[in-house]
């Protein structure tokens, strides 16, 4: 059983809500395109924007891991921090107050992440490293 795709399921239904949110600052605010120079919105499209940045390539590396037979561990392991950061990261900025805590926190683990899944598979690739 292949473990990224529960992970990018768990990430999509964070995007989701990620996007409502944005939507309802569009509606409240009376805003179709831009940010309207608003504050509540433009934070709402960060957000989702910042995470849309980070998820697709995250989750192409830790899915070319689980393909080159990492073990599942790590790989249940860096999805599942990376879902958690992104849901850090997400409720830190999201605050009207942003709470820098929880943004730095999920920045710190979305990089971790990141580079771990990258240095895995250069490892794998350049090193033949077999797991």
């Amino acid at each position: 059983m292949t473990v990224t795709p529960f992970y990018a399921a768990l990430a999509a239904l964070l995007l989701v809500v990620l996007s409502i949110r944005v939507i309802r600052q569009r509606r409240l605010q009376k805003v179709a395109i831009g940010d309207g120079e608003n504050p509540a919105l433009r934070r709402a499209m960060r957000v989702q924007a910042n995470f849309i940045e980070y998820a697709p390539l995250t989750f192409l590396l830790i899915a070319f891991a689980e393909l080159q037979g990492v073990p599942a561990v790590i790989i249940h392991l860096l999805a599942a921090f990376f879902v958690a950061a992104r849901a850090l990261h997400a409720f830190g900025v999201a605050q009207e107050t942003e709470n820098f805590r929880f943004r730095v926190i999920g920045m710190a683990v979305t990089f971790f992440v990141l580079i771990a899944a990258a240095l895995i598979n250069l490892g794998v690739a350049v090193a033949g490293w077999l797991f």
